[in-house]
């Protein structure tokens, strides 16, 4: 009985460990790069900001450098930021705030090591039945 309850609950844990490892890892990384993206905007910001409406700004369109106003880049750039710092939050809660299917794995562990140490406590206190 005992090993059959070790059995699973060793299955269970490493069903909750490949789960939670490969949640986190790509939560990591996709944070990462946003936090890239936000370096890189922010940049983008204070060079703009540096600029007066005399200055021709342009932007990347497919292949093509389309002519922008200073304000329309300004704007753009901003919204960006914006999105970019909402994601990163969305991402903070992720990797912080478990997932509902992550705590009833951890409360099925909880459940099977329960028994199993009930079932070990059991074969100890009755060494002749095994």
């Amino acid at each position: 009985m005992a090993e059959l309850i070790q059995k699973k609950l060793q299955g269970e844990v490493e069903k909750y460990q490949q789960h939670s490892y490969k949640d986190l890892s790509k939560s990591m990384s996709r944070r990462q790069k946003l936090e890239a993206q936000l370096t890189e905007n922010n940049f983008l910001k204070e060079k703009l900001a540096l600029l007066d409406g005399s200055n021709v700004v342009f932007k990347f369109l497919g292949p093509v450098l389309v002519k922008q106003e200073l304000g329309e880049a300004q704007a753009t750039v901003g919204k960006r930021l914006d999105y970019i710092t909402a994601e990163i939050k969305r991402y903070d809660s992720q990797l912080w705030d478990p997932e509902p299917q992550l705590v009833q794995q951890r409360e099925t562990l909880a459940q099977l090591q329960q028994k199993f140490q009930r079932a070990q406590a059991a074969k100890v206190g009755a060494p002749g039945k095994a």
